[in-house]
């Protein structure tokens, strides 16, 4: 997990980059594990003879699979508030599927902190821009916009 800093610290990452994630393998086993678990049993995940007959060329992640390695991602990159006592997905603003990601990708996020306000006392909104790049592609995988509450004691 990455570092911790103050509340006011974080507050000056508002409009800058924060950071960019280790790079994750999206091989078969982890695309066909999230085909079992979300029902999404589609050809062109997990089935490698038949997407190869496809203009892809092999299977690819599902794009809910990509998108839900943003946590993964985002532990390893964005800053721990000092006093959090929780934080929470609150939804999305936009979520773009760019490019698709091919079997054996390896997949890495770069985040930018683009707002970061208090809601109420002590819970803060966050805005991260993020966009997953898939590695030796030009095009990213995709790109979203994330909605983060942070409920932050006195402490």
């Amino acid at each position: 997990m990455s570092r911790s800093m103050t509340l006011s610290d974080f507050i000056a990452l508002t409009g800058r980059p924060v950071g960019t994630s280790s790079w994750i393998l999206i091989d078969q086993d982890r695309i066909d594990a999230f085909a079992k678990w979300t029902d999404d049993e589609q050809f062109i995940h997990v089935d490698p003879v038949r997407a190869a007959q496809t203009p892809f060329g092999s299977t690819i992640a599902h794009g809910f699979l990509t998108l839900s390695l943003l946590s993964a991602m985002s532990y390893d990159v964005m800053p721990q508030i000092s006093g959090t006592e929780m934080s929470l997905n609150y939804g999305f603003n936009s979520v773009r599927f760019i490019s698709p990601v091919k079997v054996d990708s390896r997949i890495r996020g770069l985040f930018e902190l683009k707002d970061f306000t208090e809601r109420k006392p002590g819970k803060w909104l966050a805005t991260t821009s993020v966009t997953v790049e898939i590695e030796s592609t030009a095009s990213p995988a995709l790109t979203v916009e994330w909605l983060t509450m942070t409920v932050v004691g006195e402490g």
